[in-house]
C-alpha cells in the first residue's frame, strides 16, 4: 500500500517524494551546470546546495543573468509566528544568511502573523508575543542589520495592504480554492492571506519606483502562495520573483512530514537544553540500526532514515568527508546507533550553546531590523 502524503503551507504529512513535487508544482531541479554557475559568484557551493537540501528552483538563472549584467537582486523570505522554534526552520535562514553575504544584497523578512491567527486557534496576543520571540532567533543567526529588514504584517500594514489588494483583485476564489483545497467552511480571511504573503516581493521596487528582482529561498510547502501570485506580477508592472526549494529536516520519529513545534516528540527547540537535547534524541530519534548488537554489526545501519544522520546532511557536519566517513562506518556496522546519536548530540548542543549566547544578546538589537 503506498503511502499518502499532502503537502501545503499548513500541512506536510506522510513521506513525501520530491520529485513528484517537483511535477505537479511546476519547478525545475537544480543540476549541476547550475551549481557550477553560482560558484562562479561564490567561489563554493553551499552544503545544502551540494547535498541536495535545496533541490528545486523557479527562474534561478533568470536572477544569475541579471547579476551578471551588474544589477543586485533582493532576497525575501519569512516566518508563521505560532510557537518556538525549532531546528527545522533554521535551515531555510541559514542559508539565506549565506546568500546574502556571498551576494551582498538585502533582505526583507516576512512575520506573518496575521496568518498564524488566521490559521490557528490562538489568540491575537499570543501571536504577538511569539512574533517577538522568533526575531530572536532571526537575528541570532547574524543578519546584517544594515541590509536586513523585518515586516510584520500587522504592524507594517500600511506599506503590505495596498500592494497585497492590488494582488487580491486579480486572484480569484476559484484559483485559491484549487491550490490549497480550500472549501466553504474557511474564514474570508484565510482566503485572502496570500495576497499578503505575496507582496513583499514587489515592496523594494514599490519603495525604490523600478523593477528589482526577487529571490525567495523557502521550503516547498510554502511554494503554492508563489504559484498563485506569479503570474499577477506581470500584470502590475513587476518581474515576477525567483524561488530557491528546500526539502524538510524530518522530524525525531522518523523521514516523513516535518517538525512541528507544537509536538514535543517531533521537534529540538533553539531553547533545548544540553540535557533536552540529549534526552529527544536518545527517546525520539528513529534509527535506521538493527535491533541487536549482533544483527547491526552484521548487516549495517540505514542512514538513509535514520533521522541523527540526517540532522548531520542537513546542518550539522558541514566536512564532506567526515560525513561520508561516518556514512559508511555505519552502514558496515562499524559505528552503532548509539555512537552515531551521541555524535549528533554533541554537535546540535555546540551550536545551540552559541545561538543562546546570541539569542540573548538580540533582545536589545531587534529596534535595529524593524523597517521604518
Amino acid at each position: 500500500m503506498v503511502e499518502k502524503s499532502r503537502v501545503t503551507p499548513w500541512e506536510v504529512e506522510g513521506k513525501i517524494d520530491y520529485d513528484k513535487l517537483i511535477s505537479e508544482f511546476g519547478i525545475s531541479k537544480i543540476d549541476d551546470k547550475l551549481l557550477k554557475r553560482i560558484e562562479k559568484h561564490t567561489k563554493q557551493v553551499h552544503l545544502m546546495l551540494r547535498r541536495g537540501i535545496f533541490f528545486a528552483h523557479r527562474d534561478l538563472n533568470w536572477i544569475l543573468d541579471h547579476y551578471e549584467k551588474g544589477n543586485k537582486f533582493f532576497l525575501y523570505t519569512g516566518c508563521g509566528p505560532s510557537g518556538p522554534i525549532h531546528l527545522g526552520h533554521l535551515g531555510t535562514w541559514i542559508f539565506t544568511k549565506w546568500l546574502q553575504d556571498k551576494f551582498g544584497v538585502e533582505l526583507w523578512f516576512q512575520f506573518t502573523d496575521d496568518e498564524k491567527f488566521l490559521f490557528k486557534d490562538k489568540s491575537y496576543e499570543d501571536i504577538q508575543k511569539w512574533t517577538y520571540d522568533n526575531m530572536l532567533d532571526v537575528i541570532a543567526l547574524g543578519f546584517d542589520p544594515k541590509k536586513t529588514h523585518f515586516l510584520v504584517d500587522t504592524k507594517h500594514a500600511n506599506l503590505l495592504y495596498p500592494e497585497a489588494i492590488k494582488i487580491a483583485k486579480k486572484i480569484t476564489f476559484s484559483t485559491v480554492k484549487g491550490a490549497f483545497g480550500f472549501n466553504d467552511s474557511r474564514n474570508i480571511g484565510e482566503i485572502f492571506y496570500t495576497a499578503m504573503q505575496a507582496a513583499p516581493a514587489i515592496i523594494p521596487s514599490v519603495l525604490k519606483k523600478k523593477n528589482i528582482p526577487c529571490l525567495i529561498p523557502l521550503a516547498v510547502d510554502q511554494d503554492p502562495h508563489f504559484r498563485v501570485a506569479r503570474d499577477v506580477y506581470p500584470k502590475l508592472g513587476y518581474y515576477k520573483p525567483a524561488v530557491i526549494h528546500s526539502i524538510f529536516l524530518p522530524p525525531l520519529e522518523g523521514v516523513t512530514g516535518k517538525m512541528s513545534s507544537s509536538k514535543e516528540s517531533t521537534a529540538i527547540l533553539t531553547t533545548d537544553s544540553p540535557k533536552e537535547v540529549e534526552r529527544k534524541i536518545k527517546k525520539y530519534a528513529f534509527s535506521g540500526g538493527q535491533e541487536t548488537l549482533e544483527e547491526h554489526r552484521k548487516k549495517g545501519g540505514n542512514p538513509d532514515v535514520d533521522v541523527s544522520f540526517q540532522y548531520l546532511r542537513f546542518l550539522f557536519e558541514e566536512d564532506d568527508k567526515k560525513l561520508a566517513e561516518i556514512e559508511k562506518n555505519y552502514r558496515s556496522g562499524k559505528m552503532l546507533t548509539s555512537e552515531l546519536k551521541q555524535i549528533t548530540i554533541d554537535k546540535i548542543n555546540k551550536f545551540l550553546a552559541e545561538h543562546q549566547k546570541k539569542r540573548e544578546k538580540a533582545k536589545s538589537q531587534i529596534d535595529k531590523f524593524l523597517y521604518k
